[in-house]
């Protein structure tokens, strides 16, 4: 029996999700076997241990070399520390927040720290209903896939502008990365004592769309960078309470 052009399409979306998955997941697994703990953070200082062999150099030159690179190590931690302060840098564990108008889009944000400007901030074309609903199924993963080279190669993968968007094997679309509005921390400023939750906030009063209350959900995510062109973002539930699962998956191919 043939297929219909829907099922065709349907079939053709989540056989190509779930490669983008594999090769997301492909590669956060290698980078973890061949790192160990390494949080995939680009700006990683490694220090290489001492040699075992007996160390000619007097003990007074070799005390001030100690003491020389003690201090170049902590100027170099604390230049770290400032950078991402500055640039919102994620780490291996982030604050996620999605969020939208009950009659509007979804969007999600990446935040290093509840006080921080989003790191990352998409918008998709994906209507918030659909995305609670989906939730209501317990287990969510939306895949994010961008081209790779052309006028934007040398950004870094959260600071792509476009992706192609899937959600639990269907194509819903694009999703754009912007910058955070007035509206967007109004949200993030609203739910930053929230560590983990779900709930509704008003609409604003000088709102006039009519797109209802907002939806928002919040919670800790593990980020595991498998390269440069690929990163995985994992919901954490710390109570272990059967809660909805959530995993984002980035992919420039």
């Amino acid at each position: 029996m043939s297929r219909s052009p829907h099922e065709s399409s349907f079939s053709f979306s989540r056989r190509h999700f779930q490669r983008i998955i594999a090769k997301v997941e492909l590669a956060a697994g290698k980078r973890n076997a061949g790192h160990g703990d390494d949080d995939g953070d680009d700006d990683s200082i490694h220090l290489t241990p001492a040699s075992s062999k007996a160390d000619p150099t007097p003990p007074r030159r070799r005390a001030g070399a100690v003491a020389r690179i003690k201090s170049a190590f902590s100027h170099a931690v604390s230049i770290r520390a400032g950078r991402s302060g500055r640039n919102g840098g994620l780490g291996s564990r982030v604050i996620g927040t999605l969020f939208g108008p009950r009659r509007g889009h979804v969007r999600f944000a990446f935040q290093v720290d509840p006080r921080a400007g989003p790191a990352f901030l998409v918008e998709l074309a994906m209507p918030t209903t659909s995305l609670v609903k989906e939730m209501a199924s317990g287990l969510v993963r939306i895949a994010l896939e961008c081209e790779r080279g052309g006028v934007n190669s040398g950004l870094k993968l959260v600071e792509e502008l476009t992706w192609r968007a899937y959600c639990n094997g269907k194509k819903c679309g694009y999703a754009v990365r912007r910058e955070c509005g007035a509206t967007d921390w109004r949200v993030l400023r609203a739910v930053e004592p929230v560590s983990m939750g779900a709930g509704m906030l008003p609409p604003a009063k000088e709102s006039g769309d009519g797109e209802g209350e907002i939806m928002y959900m919040r919670a800790r995510f593990e980020r595991v960078v498998g390269s440069k062109d690929s990163e995985a973002f994992y919901m954490m539930n710390p109570d272990g309470n059967g809660g909805p699962e959530l995993s984002i998956y980035l992919l420039r191919a």
